[in-house]
């Protein structure tokens, strides 16, 4: 009962903070509210006993993704939305009834695969400690080449945004 408590609590977050995060018109508080959703969905994964993937969400996601959203969007100076200006595009009814077809299409095929009715196999054992020793004693040099992959590009997205626009020059007489 409790760990059924936990995951409607878990799922509510993830919920809430991906609603909000589409209907806000504040650009920042969107990624706030993106950062909460991805933390939900890092604390579904713990409790699913998937705590490599779970750490690697929160680190990768809530550390560094929505991070990097709230520094582009301030680096940027993203414009903020008028007022009385609607945000809704034109085609908004036909994508909404496109996302509910594709989700009666996945749900018909899952409730339909046979699947469903074979009993689950035994679960791998891959504790976060012997993940991180393989990270960290055979493939050090891929993981640090993302590293510094990803440190480039965010200099590079920094450098971009700083760039100040070319001065015009006055009229000539």
């Amino acid at each position: 009962m409790l760990n059924e408590v936990e995951f409607l609590l878990c799922a509510a977050l993830t919920l809430a903070g991906a609603v909000a995060a589409m209907t806000m018109r504040n650009l920042v508080h969107c990624a706030l509210c993106a950062a909460g959703a991805f933390a939900g969905l890092a604390a579904l994964y713990l409790q699913l006993d998937a705590q490599f993937v779970g750490f690697a969400q929160f680190l990768v996601y809530v550390g560094a993704i929505a991070i990097l959203i709230v520094f582009t969007v301030l680096l940027t100076r993203g414009a903020e939305l008028q007022p009385g200006v609607s945000t809704a595009s034109p085609g908004a009814g036909a994508g909404v009834l496109v996302g509910a077809l594709v989700l009666g299409c996945l749900i018909a095929a899952i409730m339909s695969s046979p699947s469903l009715l074979r009993l689950p196999s035994q679960a791998a054992h891959a504790p976060v400690k012997r993940i991180g020793e393989q990270l960290m004693n055979q493939y050090v040099m891929p993981l640090e080449t993302i590293g510094l992959l990803l440190t480039a590009a965010l200099l590079g997205a920094v450098v971009i945004a700083l760039r100040e626009p070319p001065k015009s020059e006055p009229p000539a007489r």
